[in-house]
């Protein structure tokens, strides 16, 4: 060859990126390869990856007669032999950029993600199709191998950076040995470091986990297959009551298991035994509307556990005072066990947070002052905290917040949500007993209400509007018509969060659409600037 390899890698902020790069230039040079690397920064974690291009010139420098290869200092489109990345999505662009050639590119992947922030915005699930990934990466590429690099990671106690070169080595792009690149992981000492034997480890599994890839003849078949969702039994959550268990069908208990766990833990017993009350009145519905089905019993179980444990400024304080929060801190940044690490949150309450602990008339009184107050153009209250949660008086202070999940139960915010939560378990119960499509279609629209603050409001005024139209007053010709257009609307809720997609919906099917909300005008003073006052 009198062309160099060309190599580019992709990594997040803090993945090692920069050591995976001088890895390979320096297991190049040991094995005796002239090779170079440039660096293009990203920014931040999730909103852009650091790119590292390498070029390796296949031929001995003792082969050259002294002569030296002249690099490239970025990659031309199609060009590209290797494309290493650390997260899926990562790649996937990198590819749609036409970096990517099916007939020269090796591209190597990790399966996992890390969510965007317009993934996390969106109402329903937003995150795109992992299968649709590998599919372009796999026509786009002379060959391709995806892996969990970061189970591959963990296990061996060290960085992504490790992996990949271990998945490198094991591509057969380049022509170093296995010595070599271990030569560059010791950097010069016989035995290594604890963390240079961490990175051996890592480097040992990326190799053999390509590997066999490459041995493998089903590997398509693999990749391309749907993954399973988790079932109860995989997560370590106790296990359901007899009593509780004898009174569903076996399909309802994997979302039973963990609804009723859930419920324990946010509020005890007694509320997980008000939740299998719920569930049972639904159970009942739906066998008398279609005998031996379980469909809308499921999804209840699934999203009544998720909305009966809604968020407050108790559960915030509840979970951010753990135990096992500060470890997955410390875990995550990968601190030893002499390090100090110093956790500050913030939070900014306002009238809503502090009146949901109140009892209702009192709550009532204060928000309709709070509403007033930003009628009249003022900015909403809050209460802007900094906690140490590493500190005695930071933790004391969540804890104490904490503690009043018994006082939850008095509050105004509790006592609307249950009323809510009422409202919408008579509907599928009345739609189950009509129709099993009706039952389930009233049952999934539990999906609206997620997330806290506005989201949680918007949601919740969503599900409503459905439910005391679409599913009452609007007349349609069959119970299949009427769960028909709940689903269109449910899904229109789901995928536009200004709500312009729902209101359409519910004008098709004969329903009004929602109120406007009145929003205050403010005017804010006109601000000169010095050039425009010598104007």
């Amino acid at each position: 060859m009198t062309q160099p390899i060309s190599i580019l890698l992709c990594a997040l902020g803090g993945e090692g990126g920069g050591v995976l790069a001088d890895w390979l230039v320096d297991a190049a040079r040991h094995a005796g390869y002239p090779a170079q690397a440039t660096s293009v920064p990203g920014v931040a974690q999730r909103t852009g990856a650091t790119t590292y291009y390498l070029e390796v010139f296949p031929t001995h420098s003792s082969a050259l007669g002294g002569q030296r290869p002249v690099f490239g200092l970025n990659p031309l489109p199609g060009r590209l032999d290797l494309l290493v990345s650390s997260e899926l999505l990562e790649t996937a662009r990198q590819t749609a950029l036409g970096l990517c050639s099916a007939d020269r590119t090796c591209v190597i992947s990790a399966s996992n993600r890390a969510l965007t922030t317009q993934e996390k915005m969106q109402l329903g699930d937003g995150r795109l199709d992992d299968a649709a990934l590998v599919q372009l990466l796999q026509h786009h590429s002379r060959s391709s191998h995806v892996l969990d690099m970061a189970t591959l990671t963990r296990q061996a106690g060290t960085v992504v950076s490790a992996t990949m070169l271990g998945c490198i080595a094991a591509s057969g792009v380049l022509p170093m040995q296995r010595a070599d690149f271990e030569a560059a992981i010791l950097d010069g000492h016989a035995t290594g470091n604890a963390s240079q034997q961490a990175s051996l480890r890592g480097f040992a599994l990326g190799l053999d986990a390509v590997q066999q890839q490459r041995t493998q003849s089903r590997y398509v078949d693999a990749v391309l297959a749907p993954v399973a969702e988790p079932t109860a039994s995989a997560v370590d959550v106790p296990a359901l009551p007899e009593g509780v268990a004898a009174l569903f069908p076996v399909a309802v208990h994997p979302m039973l298991r963990l609804g009723h766990a859930r419920l324990i833990d946010y509020q005890g017993a007694n509320y997980a035994a008000l939740y299998v009350q719920r569930l049972q009145a639904v159970w009942a519905a739906e066998q008398a509307g279609a005998p031996g089905q379980s469909h809308a019993t499921e999804e209840v179980a699934r999203w009544l556990a998720l909305w009966m444990a809604f968020d407050d400024i108790v559960r915030v304080a509840d979970l951010k005072s753990r135990a096992s929060r500060l470890q997955r801190v410390r875990d995550e940044v990968k601190a030893k066990a002499d390090d100090v690490v110093k956790l500050f949150d913030h939070f900014k309450p306002g009238v809503p947070e502090f009146a949901g602990l109140l009892p209702s008339a009192l709550a009532e009184h204060l928000m309709a002052w709070e509403q007033r107050r930003v009628a009249g153009g003022k900015a909403p209250l809050g209460l802007p905290i900094k906690v140490g949660t590493h500190t005695v008086g930071g933790l004391l202070l969540l804890r104490l917040l904490s503690s009043l999940r018994g006082v939850r139960r008095f509050g105004h915010r509790y006592a609307q949500e249950q009323a809510l939560i009422t409202e919408w378990l008579a509907a599928v119960e009345h739609g189950a007993r009509a129709h099993p499509a009706l039952g389930l279609a009233l049952a999934q629209c539990g999906r609206l209400i997620k997330g806290y603050g506005s989201t949680h409001t918007r949601g919740r005024d969503n599900l409503l509007h459905i439910l005391r139209h679409l599913a009452a007053t609007t007349p349609f010709g069959s119970p299949q018509a009427r769960a028909s257009a709940i689903d269109q609307a449910r899904e229109a809720a789901l995928r536009d969060e200004a709500g312009q997609a729902l209101d359409v919906a519910l004008r098709a099917h004969g329903a009004p659409a929602r109120e406007v909300r009145a929003q205050p005008i403010r005017w804010m003073p006109r601000v000169r600037s010095a050039h425009a006052d010598k104007g």
